[in-house]
């Protein structure tokens, strides 16, 4: 991790009930990053390759995000994430290339294709599958997309489950600087658009491409944390322009102004993801997450017991992740994808 320790670029407001300024400039109210990290390759699902971009919940509301490729997989060889559970969070995948097919316990099922995204407020508990589509498995092809685990508040933990699945042409899209700014609201606010998914926490989300050395800013609530992940290319952010490439994730600090810039030579893309924090005591083990040990424990004991249900179909998604990833292993992409880890 590359740590910051130099000073923000902030200015104190005065808090006095005689001040009449009725909005501060973005100077002063800059944010800057705080931290960068760098993503790690980890094996996710039925043991394909993720960038873990977030894994500890240091980012409240926030508990994970994963970058899935890009990778480009020739025919058999795609592996998805065969049945298992969630409960107490949402999982929200969103598609950049290939595509996926969505089953849950339930009864829900459909496929994502690019563009898509799917918010899932997994609640009181589901039992789903995550699978490569037909067509990547016959032919193959590019894949790649991101996983972002979104906690739940106390009082929504055992909700009933529910799924959004947006289509690309229902997602706003905004443009400034003759093209040179594309943001993709998923959520949220940006350029006068707003995001049309439902989330239980206020919550920003936004996909920004910005062509060589364009600069985008972009407000965010003050009492918003969140982060800044660059998933192509390079650049700079915050008000210090701290450089970051692809792989790359700046923490924000406080403030409310955010700033990204694309480096002269190349454009950036940043998956841009703030919210309001819950405060609240956390618990969390493998697909469960709760506020208390003994919740854990009970989610443990619904899931063995079958209260959670189950999909139909369950060994036959097992067999072909086991046979996508024999042929792996047979042709060598697993050993040398293993090399990264």
């Amino acid at each position: 991790a590359k740590l910051l320790n130099r000073p923000l670029a902030l200015i104190v407001l005065s808090d006095s009930k005689n001040d009449k300024t009725p909005y501060p400039t973005a100077m002063e109210k800059a944010r800057n990053v705080i931290r960068v990290f760098t993503s790690k390759q980890v094996r996710e699902g039925g043991g394909f390759l993720v960038r873990r971009v977030v894994g500890n919940p240091d980012c409240d509301p926030f508990l994970m995000l994963d970058h899935v490729g890009p990778v480009d997989y020739m025919p058999g060889e795609a592996i998805g994430a065969p049945d298992h559970p969630h409960r107490g969070f949402e999982t929200v995948s969103y598609v950049v290339s290939g595509t996926r097919v969505h089953q849950d316990s339930a009864g829900n099922c459909g496929k994502l294709y690019p563009g898509w995204v799917q918010w899932m407020t997994a609640g009181s508990g589901v039992v789903h599958s995550e699978m490569p589509g037909d067509e990547i498995m016959l032919h193959g092809g590019r894949v790649e997309s991101f996983q972002l685990w979104v906690n739940l508040p106390a009082k929504d933990k055992m909700i009933p489950p529910r799924y959004q699945d947006t289509p690309m042409e229902n997602i706003p899209i905004a443009t400034e600087q003759d093209g040179k700014v594309w943001v993709k609201v998923i959520t949220g606010e940006s350029l006068g658009k707003k995001g049309v998914i439902e989330t239980r926490t206020p919550i920003t989300f936004l996909d920004i491409h910005l062509q060589p050395g364009a600069v985008f800013s972009q407000n965010v609530a003050e009492e918003f944390e969140g982060f800044a992940y660059v998933w192509h290319g390079s650049g700079y952010l915050g008000s210090e322009r701290v450089f970051a490439k692809m792989g790359e994730v700046g923490f924000l600090g406080k403030g409310v102004n955010f700033r990204m810039e694309a480096a002269n030579d190349q454009e950036v893309w940043i998956l841009l993801l703030a919210g309001r924090p819950l405060r609240e005591p956390i618990a969390r083990h493998g697909p469960f997450v709760m506020n208390t040990w003994k919740e854990i424990e009970q989610a443990f004991d619904d899931y063995r017991s079958g209260r959670m249900g189950s999909i139909q179909g369950e060994q036959e998604r097992f067999e072909a992740t086991r046979v996508a990833k024999e042929k792996q292993m047979t042709n060598g992409r697993w050993q040398q994808d293993s090399k990264v880890l």
